[in-house]
């Protein structure tokens, strides 16, 4: 499963955690006691999305290309 998408990445005061949202697909939004934690958590919300996605049928977009000024 291709899981290339732009993860965000920020802390929450409010939650007293890291939060992770992936923009390209609505909704996956996870959190974790750490940076780290945080965007293992996403990889995991990202393949449940898709999975989720698929099995009702819903299109899931193609990771935006991003291209890297040098």
């Amino acid at each position: 499963m291709n899981l290339t998408y732009e993860v965000v990445i920020w802390w929450s005061r409010e939650d007293a955690c890291f939060i992770a949202e992936v923009p390209e697909l609505p909704g996956c939004k996870t959190d974790g006691e750490t940076r780290a934690e945080a965007a293992a958590n996403a990889e995991e919300a990202m393949a449940l999305w898709i999975d989720t996605a698929r099995e009702f049928g819903r299109d899931v977009p193609e990771p935006r290309e991003r291209s890297v000024a040098a």
